[in-house]
């Protein structure tokens, strides 16, 4: 009988804080599913599971319980993973329940899409694999996309559907800020030169709002491109202040001055 590994999908490394179902308790530890590697089975030893001296298991865990716990030993060879629940944080539980929150989320979200788009089961997986390697996590695609609608494009990802993941994303991920970008074609045929420029941009910046935690900043990109970022903590907010700042540019370049287009990206 050969001794080969059978590559039965990816294994999670030592050190790695896991989302664990509690499947099995014994007298001497607990099997558990391991809910981010479908599939696959670990075991915690009972001095893993709490510290100090650990008299009745049960009292611990039950069966159907979700738990974080670290990677000790991944032996592929053998098929089994050791864990330890003793050896994570409060934080760090936190941290992992939210991320495993946020990717289930995230599949729910792009399962909608995959409807609404007439995906097949295979379309559908292609598409969150090429997500998840392009952002890290399905849940950064969505909330890249909500932050910046040009997330996708950016990446060199595109398609029909990317509309609607785009509006899915806005729509149900709230994220700490949005931004939007834009370039500003501005060019002077008056005296006044480049000081017009120089003027506008400075007044385009003053518009930021600390009320409205709004921060606006203007960059030089080669004339007569001048790139402009607003963040703002919301889309409606963002849009609200963006008024002002295409307000300013075309008060100060007037038609005597010079022109001024503006591009959003």
């Amino acid at each position: 009988m050969s001794d080969e590994v059978v590559d039965d999908g990816p294994w999670p490394e030592m050190g790695e804080m896991l989302v664990c179902t509690i499947s099995s308790v014994k007298q001497n530890g607990v099997y558990v599913d391991l809910d981010g590697y479908p599939g696959k089975e670990g075991f915690i030893f009972i001095g893993e599971v709490a510290s100090g001296w650990v008299k009745n298991i049960r009292s611990h865990v039950r069966e159907g319980q979700r738990v974080v716990a670290k990677a000790l030993k991944v032996r592929r060879d053998r098929q089994s993973i050791e864990l330890s629940i003793k050896m994570v944080s409060e934080e760090r539980r936190r941290d992992a329940l939210q991320r495993w929150k946020n990717e289930q989320r995230a599949n729910q979200l792009l399962r909608i899409v995959g409807e609404r788009s007439n995906w097949d089961d295979e379309k559908l997986k292609a598409t969150s694999e090429e997500l998840i390697e392009t952002f890290g996590t399905l849940y950064s695609s969505f909330e890249e996309s909500a932050i910046d609608n040009e997330a996708l494009a950016n990446e060199g990802i595109e398609g029909d559907w990317t509309t609607l993941f785009i509006e899915t994303a806005i729509e149900n991920i709230i994220p700490d800020s949005v931004v939007i970008r834009a370039v500003a074609e501005i060019e002077i045929h008056a005296a006044v030169g480049i000081e017009a420029i120089r003027s506008t941009l400075t007044e385009v910046e003053k518009c930021s709002s600390k009320s409205d935690e709004v921060e606006i900043c203007c960059y030089y990109d080669g004339a007569p491109e001048y790139r402009i970022e607003l963040t703002a903590p919301d889309w409606d907010i963002a849009e609200k202040n963006w008024e002002k700042v295409e307000s300013t540019i075309s008060g100060n370049i007037t038609d005597d001055v010079g022109t001024a287009v503006i591009i959003r990206e």
